[in-house]
């Protein structure tokens, strides 16, 4: 009687694993996976060989439900809900592709104020961001500290439409509200704060040695990787890549002010490591202060109401416009088909493509490298999955 041939098992991408690997689940409900992400590690002992991401949990058919809407404005809030963490940044990205649809000219107050919101907002996703990635190494007091100031941004944005979280401020020609006379002395006294708690909070966490030494010369991406897997934002600078929407396809009033772009230097490692893109978001919460700043200043008068239109009904064509949110580039694609409801929109997700380019960046590490490197990709599923 002949013995019985036992197949090898076969992970979900059809390869077959040696005799030594094993398969291990981290998520979707997982710390560690910022959010409902399903990551199926192919490990060796403590090495992981690969790294499948399964996404698709918080699937909620944005596209679909905003060519369905009776018309173009109110797929706000529906963009509001993407990435739930920077619903300033989405509605920028998304009112600055239907104005170019509608062949649309926004006061320039509108322009200022958006700026100030999408860079207040920058910051206070940033903050989220390295606050949890203190957690995702085992510091927990640089998480309160983030909060803490989060709260100020997020009174900020209270102030001016009611909102903390989903803001429909952004409107296709306009602004849903004016900022309140409170605005520019509260915005300018927390600049003038915050700006000292980055320095504190450089020296409790980002030169912190043990911070250093976990994240130093983990998940490196060369510039030529990063290049090829489309990578944007912190991402894509992180590895020395010189690259922002703001300034390198120009986009509002960013053009007039003085700032510079964040890239990672290798200062304590290889470029490209996982502390190359958090010294990236730290870098570049201090130059949002600089932006906001100049533009508190510059602000002019105006109504920001006095272009939005009273009935949108385009005619047929198509769009893209992108933006620089805080995750990458965030990009919009909209077809008219010439009535009052879009016939097609199409967002490009930073965090999908720069979550592609993980298995790149984690074959030889150890699975609590991996922690490290989810956490410096900064992920929001909400955007992901959509």
């Amino acid at each position: 009687m002949s013995e019985a041939i036992i197949a090898p098992p076969i992970s979900s991408t059809g390869r077959s694993l040696r005799t030594e690997e094993m398969i291990i689940n981290m998520g979707p409900q997982h710390p560690s996976t910022h959010g409902v992400l399903r990551l199926e590690l192919i490990v060796d002992g403590e090495i992981v060989v690969d790294v499948v991401p399964h996404i698709g949990y918080l699937h909620r058919c944005f596209e679909k439900h905003c060519e369905h809407m009776t018309n173009y404005q109110q797929v706000i809030p529906y963009v509001d809900r993407m990435d739930y963490v920077c619903s300033m940044n989405n509605e920028f990205a998304y009112v600055v592709a239907a104005e170019r649809l509608l062949k649309i000219q926004v006061p320039e107050r509108v322009e200022y104020i958006r700026v100030i919101m999408a860079e207040l907002q920058r910051i206070a996703s940033h903050l989220i961001a390295v606050g949890t990635y203190g957690i995702d190494i085992g510091a927990f007091t640089p998480f309160l500290y983030c909060f803490r100031d989060r709260e100020m941004i997020l009174d900020l944005f209270e102030m001016t439409c009611g909102a903390r979280l989903l803001y429909n401020y952004m409107w296709i020609g306009g602004l849903s509200h004016d900022i309140p006379v409170e605005f520019v002395p509260k915005a300018k006294e927390f600049c003038g704060y915050f700006r000292k708690q980055l320095r504190d909070f450089n020296d409790l966490l980002t030169y912190n040695e043990i911070f250093v030494k976990r994240t130093a010369n983990v998940g490196l991406l060369p510039a030529d990787v990063a290049v090829n897997f489309a990578c944007s934002g912190p991402m894509l600078r992180g590895s020395g890549v010189n690259w922002d929407l703001r300034r390198d396809d120009p986009y509002s009033v960013y053009h007039k002010f003085d700032w510079d772009i964040a890239v990672g230097k290798g200062e304590v490692g290889p470029v490209g490591s996982c502390w190359d893109r958090h010294i990236v978001r730290m870098a570049e919460m201090e130059q949002s202060i600089r932006i906001v700043e100049q533009a508190l200043e510059q602000i002019p008068e105006g109504d920001v109401q006095s272009a939005i239109p009273k009935r949108i009904r385009p005619n047929p064509g198509e769009v893209y416009a992108r933006t620089e949110s805080p995750r990458g580039e965030l990009g919009f694609y909209i077809v008219s088909d010439g009535t009052g409801t879009p016939y097609r929109i199409k967002a490009r997700s930073p965090g999908f493509v720069n979550l592609s380019v993980i298995n790149e960046i984690s074959r030889g590490s150890m699975i609590a490298d991996l922690v490290a490197i989810i956490g410096s990709i900064d992920i929001v599923l909400g955007e992901v999955d959509r």
